[in-house]
């Protein structure tokens, strides 16, 4: 049994075995630690808003953006959304879209723009509409940077990338978009065929006190409850598991936060009977499938009447997980339709 306690240790974790013509993915390796998996220190700090230099110069009209895009012979168009000071959009720059092997195959198949969540300037949709950068990321539900959506040559939304995943996933969203996957199903189902989730019990579940002990009865569409509820979704074998509780989970400040909720945890894998907020009896499985839970551990967030607030399914440390908490239990999404907004607005 893996306890809180426990550092990670190189667990090893099944690589993405792409089902047409990889470049970068083998069977099986170590694809969790090291600089794959880098440590992200998310204290608040200047950071500034930078983009690489290989984005696309745009007027923000995406409609010319897309035609020049497929005139170029790119797939379509990926809009990047960042912020001002953001430690994940750092990251992302730093340790993703540096890497010569990502930035040639997403260069390749997509022009990029770049928009920053709080930005004023106007863009004009694919639809026609005129909006401010700040409202665009609204109406795409962006709560966390960085992130990504991508439009094939269509000008059809073909998927979201929101927050930032290490890059071995992030390699994975790139080949699920560029080789249209999106065609056959969920990112979820897509990881699912191409990298089965590990079946054998090389470690188990970090157990945790604060956890509430099944049966996992959730329902709260008849009868309201009396603490928001958190949900958390993990594997077995989870390196990213093994992070959040043994760094982020370990602060006084954050369990001081997290016994303010219901808190329940479920294995992805696991044929768990759950009854779901909305009353709804399925199992761990089956519900991670319907909420298209594809990232372990994923954080979902419901209100008091069962209604998701918001959810972490990316990679979190320390200060974005204690904000979160807090932007739920001072209710704070009824005024501010997205996190980021909120953290904007320096609420924190």
């Amino acid at each position: 049994m893996v306890r809180a306690e426990r550092l990670p240790v190189g667990n090893w974790i099944r690589s993405v075995i792409l089902l047409t013509g990889s470049l970068w993915f083998t069977s099986v390796a170590p694809m969790a630690t090291g600089s794959d998996f880098p440590s992200i220190d998310d204290t608040p700090r200047e950071i500034g808003l930078h983009t690489p230099e290989w984005f696309e110069l745009s007027f923000l009209d995406f409609t010319e953006d897309l035609e020049r895009a497929v005139e170029r012979g790119r797939n379509g168009l990926a809009i990047y959304f960042g912020m001002d000071d953001c430690p994940y959009c750092e990251a992302m720059i730093h340790e993703n879209l540096a890497q010569p092997d990502i930035r040639q195959y997403f260069s390749e198949h997509f022009d990029v723009i770049a928009l920053d969540v709080q930005g004023s300037r106007d863009v004009v949709t694919l639809d026609g509409d005129v909006v401010s950068e700040r409202t665009f990321a609204v109406e795409r539900r962006l709560n966390f940077t960085p992130a990504f959506t991508f439009f094939d040559a269509e000008g059809n939304e073909i998927h979201r990338i929101r927050g930032y995943y290490p890059p071995y996933r992030f390699r994975a969203a790139l080949e699920y978009v560029i080789d249209r996957h999106d065609r056959d199903g969920s990112f979820r189902d897509y990881l699912d065929r191409a990298d089965p989730p590990p079946k054998f019990d090389v470690d188990d579940i970090n157990v945790r006190d604060f956890f509430q002990s099944p049966p996992h009865m959730l329902d709260r569409s008849r009868i309201p409850a009396q603490r928001p509820l958190v949900v958390f979704f993990e594997r077995r074998a989870c390196h990213a598991c093994d992070v959040l509780h043994s760094e982020p989970l370990q602060d006084d400040s954050v369990l001081d936060l997290i016994r303010l909720f219901d808190a329940v945890q479920l294995d992805l894998d696991a044929d768990t009977p759950v009854i779901t907020p909305a009353g709804e009896r399925t199992t761990a499985e089956e519900w991670g499938r319907e909420l298209d839970i594809h990232w372990a551990p994923t954080m979902v967030f419901y209100d008091e009447r069962g209604q998701e607030i918001i959810r972490i399914d990316s990679v979190v440390a320390l200060t974005r997980l204690r904000n979160v908490m807090n932007y739920v239990l001072t209710r704070a999404y009824e005024e501010y339709p997205t996190f980021e907004r909120w953290r904007a607005a320096g609420a924190e």
